[in-house]
Parts: C-alpha cells; sequence; structure tokens
C-alpha cells in the first residue's frame, strides 16, 4: 500500500455546501438564507449572550465580586506558644529579633502576637499590636508588653 492508495471509506465525506454561486447550483441567489430580513444580512443577526433586549446576564452580574479595603493593614503573627520555645527568659521580643530567629520575613512588617499556646518565660514584647490574651499570659510570666 502506497500513500497515494489511502482514501476515506466510501460514505464516509459529505462535498461542504458551494453557496451563492450562481442558480445553476441550487444555491444561488439568496444563498440559502431566506428572504429579507436582519438574518440575511451580512453580519446580520444578534450576538452570543442576546436575550431578546433583556438585559444580559452578563451585565446583570457584578464585575468583581467582594470589597477591597485599601486600607487595610496586614499583620504577621507570632503566637506567643512559639516565642516560648525561642526566646530564653528576659529576652526582648521585637521585628528585629523575629526577623533573625527566621519567624519573620522583614523586620519592617508589621507584627502581631496572639495567645495560642503557653508562655513560662519573663519576655519583654515590644511589637505594633498584641491581643488581648496574649497580653494575659505574658503579664502572667512576669513579662510586659510595651
Amino acid at each position: 500500500m502506497q500513500i497515494h492508495d489511502l482514501a476515506p471509506a466510501p460514505g464516509s465525506t459529505k462535498a461542504r455546501k458551494r453557496v451563492g454561486r450562481g442558480n445553476g447550483s441550487g444555491h444561488g441567489s439568496t444563498a440559502g438564507r431566506g428572504d429579507k430580513g436582519q438574518n440575511s444580512r451580512a453580519g446580520g443577526g444578534k450576538g452570543p449572550g442576546f436575550e431578546g433586549g433583556q438585559n444580559p446576564l452578563a451585565m446583570r452580574l457584578p464585575k468583581l465580586p467582594g470589597f477591597v479595603n485599601h486600607w487595610r493593614q496586614e499583620f504577621d503573627v507570632v503566637n506567643v506558644g512559639r516565642l516560648e520555645g525561642l526566646f530564653a527568659d528576659g529576652d526582648v521580643v521585637d521585628a528585629a529579633s523575629l526577623k533573625a530567629k527566621g519567624v519573620i520575613k522583614s523586620a519592617d512588617a508589621a507584627v502581631k502576637v496572639l495567645g495560642d499556646g503557653e508562655l513560662t518565660k519573663k519576655l519583654t514584647v515590644k511589637v505594633d499590636k498584641v491581643s488581648a490574651p496574649a497580653r494575659v499570659k505574658i503579664e502572667a510570666a512576669g513579662g510586659a508588653v510595651e
């Protein structure tokens, strides 16, 4: 068998309809579009998503979900349980020391201490924010929040 012997199975293919090529073809004149009207014209017909003059679904739905507060301040959070394992008794906990220990990525980041875990060491905490339970645990252990 050679490449020129290959052919589709008989009856499996059909010649395309060549419209607008003269009346002798049977598809001349209006080229199978019928007489007059929007759909008989070039570029005619309604576009996708047209709903008969009703406001389309794409226009009824909001453009973007939700709401973005442009003044939101993001905090890097650290729990008191993590401070227990990283710092010795009497140490000062601030952004620079947390950066040095690899807890936060940047010393310029805003830091908030949260109250998950237990704390037994006396630490001086100097960060941007401290939650109420964290403040209670730090002060109960003899530390201070500045």
